[in-house]
């Protein structure tokens, strides 16, 4: 999608409005359609400034290696204070320039008419655009031609009433001046937010969360953090994995950053600071054939698990709890999607009395870190004293 032809076009449609609305309010002397010429020709300096912005945004150098992102924002401001400034100059000629004669002619009315389904049908595909490409400028421009619907729509109401000697005039030029402050207030709080480094929104950080938080081999997540910078966005958090080894950590932190990728629109940069967790307690899984005890000899076939958490220091247990196998009913690849579900429920460590060697399981296992663990325990009351004992040593 090339944003730069947009700019082009933005810059063509100004054109047409201001010479179309000069050309009526000259003939007619009209303050309110004088207003939006002067209303359009600031248009057309913003669409100049669109397309500046777009070409100097996704530029990197060795001054600024996070790109001029910023630009378009810097770009939004200056059109939200050159929109304030149309409404001073608006309400300047309507309080004190002296009252003319109104012309109105059937020309003028349709002229008048087209001036606002103009911006109507452009406005519609330049926010589209705008809004696929999360690009600032982009929607800035396109909500300004939405105010000009309202506004061109006024100037057509002010030229049928004069038509009819009805002056409306002056009180119209000064209800332009609300929308277009409204306009201009919103742009401005919206750039400045971008260029104060503002939090993306709270949506976001929580989906990005749940990303990082279901990659298997996190145990933790500390924080995260994001901004934007015109239509990219910059990702940071603070995480903790379960393993040490430096390779998975890595493979970790990527497959992290790829599905944020994936999942998050308008992205540049994910930045991952991930570290080993220091824990006070490991949890540890074991298959059971029912809910006496009894420790099963298979994985994906057990109807029942438990999980039991102890304390690193002395192996006090300080959790236990029996729960059902939710894949017992799949035909095919059970155990593969039961070792799926024990790393979401953050086992470190599984008891086993089968032997998963080569089996989808163990590469589930080994991926999130999980240690597999041989058991001869027949009950789970023998493979907590087991475990009990292990960790008192």
């Amino acid at each position: 999608m090339n944003l730069e032809h947009w700019g082009w076009y933005s810059i063509a449609v100004s054109i047409v409005l201001v010479l179309m609305n000069w050309i009526i309010a000259v003939t007619s002397s009209s303050v309110a359609v004088g207003a939006e010429t002067v209303h359009n020709a600031v248009d057309l300096l913003m669409a100049v400034a669109v397309l500046v912005g777009l070409k100097l945004s996704t530029r990197k150098s060795k001054s600024f290696p996070y790109g001029l992102y910023k630009v378009e924002n810097i770009i939004t401001v200056v059109l939200a204070v050159m929109i304030l400034f149309t409404a001073y100059e608006i309400v300047r000629n309507a309080m004190f320039t002296v009252p003319h004669q109104l012309t109105v002619n059937p020309w003028m009315l349709a002229a008048a008419l087209v001036t606002a389904v103009i911006p109507l049908v452009f406005s519609h595909f330049e926010l589209h655009v705008g809004r696929g490409a999360n690009s600032p400028a982009l929607i800035a421009s396109a909500r300004e031609y939405r105010v000009h619907i309202f506004t061109a729509g006024i100037v057509f109401a002010v030229l049928l009433a004069q038509w009819f000697d009805f002056p409306l005039d002056r009180i119209a030029a000064l209800v332009i001046v609300v929308a277009i402050v409204k306009t201009g207030w919103d742009l401005l709080s919206d750039g400045m937010r971008v260029l104060l480094d503002a939090s993306i929104d709270l949506g976001t950080l929580d989906r990005i969360r749940q990303i990082i938080d279901s990659e298997p081999g996190v145990v933790q997540v500390k924080s995260v953090t994001g901004r934007n910078s015109g239509r990219f966005r910059f990702i940071e958090a603070d995480i903790l994995l379960r393993f040490h080894d430096l390779e998975k950590a890595h493979s970790a932190t990527h497959h992290i950053e790829q599905r944020i990728r994936e999942t998050v629109p308008h992205v540049d940069r994910v930045l991952i600071h991930a570290g080993p967790s220091e824990r006070a307690h490991t949890r540890y899984a074991v298959p059971l054939s029912d809910l006496n005890g009894t420790v099963s000899d298979h994985l994906g076939e057990a109807p029942y698990f438990a999980l039991l958490t102890l304390a690193l220091e002395d192996g006090h247990v300080e959790g236990q709890q029996i729960v059902t196998n939710p894949h017992t009913a799949l035909a095919k690849g059970k155990g593969i999607r039961v070792a799926e579900w024990l790393v979401d429920q953050k086992i470190d460590t599984v008891l086993l009395r089968e032997n998963l060697q080569g089996r989808g399981p163990t590469y589930v296992f080994r991926d999130a870190g999980v240690d597999m663990v041989p058991t001869m325990a027949g009950t789970l009351v023998e493979a907590l004293a087991t475990l009990t004992h292990q960790r008192a040593k």
